[in-house]
């Protein structure tokens, strides 16, 4: 037994074990990855470690982050509970695949043949770097094109260590290098290289570009100093964490800062300023508290929307709900110096709006702004590549993530719009099924979702 694992191994074991082997196992509906969680908490409670990571690996090509990113879906789904507490089913996947790496488990997987056939993945998030995994491993020859420095997308630059080590990065990039994975960082398709031209050089191209442009709120004063979008904040955080000099970085030490939003991306703007010692951090969020307990117009096992702490709340800063913005305010100097916010009032048509008579400041040197994200740039690739878009501003494309461009497939929230990690990397494992069938007339690739999957819904 390794020591690392030593310490926690009954709870994981009495955890693993809590699972029934559902006749129906409705875990499988809340994951869109398809994974085998019955299967593999059972081999966990039976010490077959091996084993477990090779059920886990055969439907999700990345557990590591999974099990520390994701919101796990799953364990809302899970048929035990109903009347008590979910098996923690995101910890016992972490574990697997911990575990596993500790062992030597995970090795690369090299093609035993080579197609001749070259693919180039614009993007190296989870979708990228899924389906790169998926084509490379099926013999064909793959380049992930990364504009920043280092690969990883949102993994890298977008979550802070404190959610997401960038070891558990590397060691993944690496498996994928020795297997024949190209990596190309600093190289922006559509400024470094054309996109018409990267079709040219390549037999197929998959776009996986995530959804970058982030959600505005254009209220008076939004032209002050000091507001910021959360990933103008987070990416040079991030990159002065892993040793990089960044050059004018927005840092919240001894500020009073005030986070728009209160999602992932609000939480990790909460963890990053107590961390770069703010005076103080406040999370405003224009909607309800949200409930302890499920509620009963969500049902089991639909994915409740609950009352949740991250580490990085658990750390400090205040939460304000029913808080609507009306308008930022400002110093002689240009500069932000408070939110004045209302008391959101709800209409019966659903809408939310600020009630007046409610009006207060909050002092506010930095503001930022984490209201998610409308969609992917788009420019270069619908100038350059011709690509159509929907009426949403996504990237548009079939059941099969093929764009009306032969040989151009999108996958993730390029085409999808902003969603969960989980989806990302379904939509690359499938979209390299629909690249791989493409190419070579058939496929063996798994395939979990089309492109229509729960696409209301997410």
């Amino acid at each position: 037994m390794h020591a690392h694992l030593e310490q926690g191994q009954p709870f994981l074991k009495e955890q693993a074990g809590r699972c029934m082997d559902c006749g129906v196992p409705f875990c499988h509906q809340g994951c869109p990855l398809g994974n085998l969680i019955p299967e593999w908490n059972d081999l966990v409670w039976r010490g077959q470690w091996k084993d477990a990571i090779d059920r886990l690996h055969a439907t999700n090509n990345f557990p590591e982050f999974t099990g520390r990113v994701c919101p796990a879906p799953c364990e809302s789904s899970c048929v035990l509970g109903i009347n008590q507490p979910a098996v923690t089913i995101k910890n016992v996947e972490v574990s697997i695949v911990d575990e596993a790496f500790a062992r030597g488990y995970v090795t690369p997987q090299v093609p035993q043949r080579l197609t001749g056939s070259t693919v180039a993945v614009v993007g190296s998030g989870p979708a990228g770097l899924a389906a790169a995994q998926q084509l490379t491993r099926a013999g064909h020859t793959v380049a992930v094109y990364e504009r920043d420095d280092a690969v990883g997308g949102l993994l890298r630059y977008g979550i802070p260590d404190f959610k997401l080590e960038k070891k558990h990065v590397d060691r993944r990039i690496a498996q994928m290098e020795a297997e024949g994975t190209r990596f190309r960082t600093n190289r922006e398709i559509g400024r470094d290289i054309t996109w018409d031209a990267l079709r040219r050089r390549f037999d197929a191209v998959v776009v996986a570009t995530g959804a970058t442009v982030p959600r505005d709120l254009p209220l008076p004063g939004r032209e002050l100093d000091g507001i910021h979008f959360a990933m103008d904040f987070l990416h040079p955080a991030n990159a002065v964490a892993a040793g990089k000099d960044v050059v004018g970085q927005i840092t919240a030490e001894g500020k009073h800062v005030v986070v728009i939003g209160g999602g992932d991306t609000g939480s990790d703007c909460v963890g990053t300023a107590l961390r770069q010692g703010a005076a103080s951090v406040t999370t405003l969020a224009i909607g309800k508290k949200p409930p302890l307990e499920r509620p009963a117009s969500q049902p089991w096992p639909t994915d409740p929307i609950l009352f949740e702490v991250s580490s990085s709340h658990e750390e400090g800063g205040e939460r304000a709900y029913l808080a609507s913005t009306v308008e930022f305010v400002g110093d002689e100097q240009g500069r932000v110096r408070a939110l004045k916010v209302a008391t959101t009032e709800y209409l019966p048509d659903g809408r939310r709006v600020p009630t007046e008579g409610t009006e207060r400041e909050i002092p506010a040197d930095l503001v930022l702004v984490a209201m998610g994200f409308t969609g992917p740039e788009t420019e270069t690739v619908t100038e350059q590549g011709g690509v159509e878009l929907t009426k949403r501003g996504l990237v548009g494309r079939t059941a099969k993530y093929a764009t009306n461009v032969p040989g151009v497939f999108v996958a993730g929230d390029a085409g999808r719009g902003q969603s969960l990690i989980v989806w990302a990397i379904a939509e690359g494992r499938a979209a390299a099924a629909a690249v791989d069938a493409y190419l070579q007339g058939d496929t063996e690739l798994p395939a979990p979702v089309t492109a229509n999957t729960g696409a209301l819904r997410a």
